[in-house]
């Protein structure tokens, strides 16, 4: 198996980040909190950028149809959200 590092301070791979994209992590900071990557020396948020891609976030998606960006996070938040909208 052939693995692809982003992150060598924590030994996070490339496969680790698009995992925890599909789970919902949309943004470096959510990859950080999911796994470390990025929260040491740094080096490889800017790869986390390009493997995030524009459009990759299931909740931007949301938020493009007009719906809440945390009924992604906790669907069972939606109606309190429709309600104070």
């Amino acid at each position: 198996m052939n693995r692809v590092y982003v992150c060598n301070c924590f030994g996070v791979t490339e496969e680790q980040v698009k995992k925890h994209a599909e789970g919902g992590a949309c943004t470096p900071r959510q990859i950080a909190s999911a796994s470390k990557a990025g929260t040491d020396c740094g080096s490889c948020v800017r790869r986390i950028q390009s493997l995030l891609g524009r459009g990759a976030c299931p909740r931007r998606e949301l938020v493009d149809q007009g719906m809440p960006p945390l009924t992604a996070v906790a669907p069972e938040l939606a109606p309190a959200l429709d309600e104070a909208a």
